[in-house]
């Protein structure tokens, strides 16, 4: 078989490896691929493996030996996986393999926002401490967890996983999903009471019609002022001219962000400077064992196909 990685450095920058491909035909590993080398690459090809690069239908019609796309990711918008079911082509996710990161992301960017560690860090590296008067000094105000009220939006495992260390810190959680189901500690509400009541509110749908764009103007009006947005699912599920808007003028307090609307991002994104906004260049899933996983189930996907019994199809 002929094989191609179209986009593979994100996965693997190099302290992985793609040789066990070689058990199965012919690979070649592109870092990335532009827009205008895609076709060539995939010409011929029996499998594709994707991370970020996309495959649409007018493309895949052309590629008469296609029998496989493997995604690099638990996402699946990036295939046009509607034209590969309507001919049999299997197109094969990774689930499930970034719950624990994605979740320990979340906190690490609540604890930014709380106890702002960077910022004080850098003051004692700057001087401030060795010429303080005092013991000890804060540059913003602090704040315990215990006690306040976390609102997750989406309650698949990543967002279990989230209530469960925040039920570790003493906080209340408030849950808003289509398909409620009990968990102990977790109060179930429609997102109008959820906004209202949450001191953090964490996103962790997936990205559809119906939540694209959700986090707009009206939304953000609906949140505490001294409240946190942050967004560790899709960029497109945020509005970031009205975010922007509303961190600039005091309709909600900060956000704390792993994903934008476009990745890379543009250079005059909204958000872009300011200073109650932590931004992180979608790395929750970076992690050497986060991506190691990834590359175990990648392969078990590989090798349930060359079996004649693929696994985790996305339709």
């Amino acid at each position: 078989m002929k094989i191609t990685i179209l986009d593979g450095f994100a996965e693997n920058p190099g302290d992985l490896s793609w040789d066990w491909l070689g058990e199965y035909g012919e690979f070649t590993v592109y870092d990335r691929t532009p827009a205008d080398k895609i076709a060539e690459r995939v010409d011929g090809c029996d499998v594709i493996i994707t991370n970020k690069t996309p495959l649409r239908a007018e493309l895949l019609g052309t590629l008469g030996n296609l029998k496989y796309i493997g995604l690099l990711s638990t996402g699946y918008n990036i295939v046009d996986w509607e034209w590969c079911k309507e001919n049999g082509i299997p197109v094969c996710n990774i689930p499930s393999y970034s719950t624990d990161a994605v979740a320990q992301l979340t906190f690490a960017l609540i604890l930014e926002h709380t106890n702002a560690v960077a910022v004080h860090s850098s003051s004692v590296h700057d001087g401030e401490w060795a010429a303080c008067a005092d013991f000890c000094y804060q540059k913003t105000p602090l704040t315990e967890l215990s006690g306040k009220t976390l609102g997750i939006i989406g309650f698949g495992n990543i967002g279990k996983a989230v209530a469960k260390i925040a039920a570790a810190f003493g906080m209340k959680v408030i849950v808003s999903t289509n398909h409620p189901a009990p968990f102990d500690g977790v109060e179930f509400a429609d997102t109008d009471t959820l906004l209202s009541k949450s001191d953090f509110v964490s996103l962790h749908c997936p990205l559809t019609e119906k939540t694209e764009g959700m986090v707009n103007a009206e939304f953000l009006s609906k949140m505490k002022p001294t409240a946190m947005l942050i967004n560790t699912s899709r960029g497109q599920v945020v509005n970031e001219s009205d975010l922007a808007y509303a961190l600039k003028n005091g309709i909600i307090a900060a956000a704390g962000l792993d994903v934008l609307s476009s990745e890379p991002p543009k250079a005059d994104n909204p958000l872009f400077g300011l200073k109650n906004c932590h931004i992180t260049p979608h790395i929750a899933w970076a992690g050497y064992e986060t991506r190691l996983r990834l590359m175990e189930i990648c392969k078990e996907n590989m090798r349930a196909f060359a079996n004649g019994n693929p696994i985790n199809i996305v339709y």
